[in-house]
């Protein structure tokens, strides 16, 4: 609060320094004759209006705080509620995934359950969960049959062939993903290498 007086006050000398200095046409009749004083009067009107025209600035520059406060916090919410419910559409898509997976598991404990069956519920649920993370920019990096990238893959272990170019993937060990061309999780492959013959 008293930032605020001092600002005001800094103001009011200003608008006081200034009131002798009016512009343009104004200025041509606020000036007195040569030699002449103006009125005490005429000095108090300009003063009044200087500092009517100094509140005026400061009350609009309050308003702009105030608003600028406000869209800050806006902001913040909004940030706040995009990392909270940012994923509720793609959870959205899992649960019938989950929905699915209750099922079977509910149907494998019977004890006449087909197996075929349940062969063919569990292909379904995990194309529903493929279909569900494609959709979300998801990808699946099963590299067997590449070339070893090390920026994607990560080696476990070679193997000695003579079937496939050196530095070829031969098995897949656990496949890797992508969000949106971003690795998330590396593959995890062998990789081949030159028998000890070649």
């Amino acid at each position: 609060m008293a930032n605020d007086e001092r600002v005001s006050k800094d103001i009011g000398q200003a608008a006081d320094a200034s009131v002798g200095q009016p512009e343009g046409e104004e200025a041509m009749a606020a000036e007195p004759a040569a030699g002449e004083e103006p009125s005490s009067e005429k000095l108090a009107l300009m003063l009044e209006d200087a500092r009517a025209k100094a509140d005026e600035h400061w009350d609009a520059l309050l308003r702009a705080k105030a608003e600028m406060d406000n869209l800050r916090k806006r902001a913040k919410r909004d940030v706040e509620s995009a990392h909270k419910f940012g994923i509720e559409r793609f959870v959205g898509e899992l649960l019938p995934v989950k929905d699915s997976l209750e099922l079977g598991l509910s149907a494998a404990s019977d004890e006449q359950a087909d197996v075929a069956k349940l062969r063919e519920g569990m292909e379904l649920t995990l194309k529903m969960l493929s279909t569900a993370m494609e959709k979300y920019g998801v990808e699946q990096l099963d590299p067997e049959g590449q070339k070893f990238d090390p920026e994607r893959h990560q080696a476990m272990t070679m193997q000695e062939t003579d079937s496939v170019e050196p530095g070829t993937v031969v098995s897949v060990i656990q496949k890797g993903y992508l969000l949106n061309d971003r690795l998330v999780r590396p593959a995890l492959v062998i990789v081949a290498k030159e028998t000890a013959a070649g």
